[in-house]
């Protein structure tokens, strides 16, 4: 099964499907994803200086879908590795203000990351533009890049504490 699940101490537990962000215009390109420290902090800040708006957000339900993939853009698209920044869906599982840790359950046991960290990571779920089938569905990328040669994988569950 490819779903990632956010639950625990949130008030609306959530099911993530990352097969389907592959035809998202947010995600990013695994080559380009810590080559750009300064711009996606800088993008980070703005989005926390704007309150969580559910009732907003639900009127804008439709998330940005490769509009601005053209027909020779599909080929290179099914070429790459992607990630996807958690920060875009956590604030939908609205986690409790007192939260302060993140567990990851995994196939290899849990982990536990504090839960700014996991506000900034990125989760990898498509190399050479297939998902993650024998280790996925996606893995965890902290957003300085600290453990790119080691990332997270095989997250299944995340469970907030």
């Amino acid at each position: 099964m490819y779903i990632v699940q956010i639950q625990g101490n949130v008030r609306h537990p959530i099911t993530l499907d990352p097969t389907v962000w592959i035809f998202d215009d947010r995600k990013i390109l695994l080559d380009e994803a810590f080559n750009n420290q300064s711009s996606d902090a800088q993008n980070h800040a703005a989005n926390e200086d704007t309150p969580f708006n559910r009732n907003q957000y639900q009127q804008k339900m439709n998330p940005p879908i490769n509009e601005s993939v053209k027909k020779f853009d599909r080929k290179k698209v099914l070429e790459n590795s992607y990630l996807m920044p958690i920060n875009h869906f956590l604030p939908n599982a609205e986690p409790d203000k007192n939260a302060t840790k993140a567990i990851l359950h995994t196939d290899d046991g849990q982990q536990e990351i504090t839960i700014d960290e996991l506000n900034d990571s990125l989760l990898l779920f498509a190399l050479d533009g297939k998902p993650l089938k024998d280790d996925g569905p996606v893995h965890l990328y902290f957003n300085d890049g600290r453990n790119y040669d080691a990332p997270i994988k095989s997250i299944k569950k995340i469970h907030i504490e």
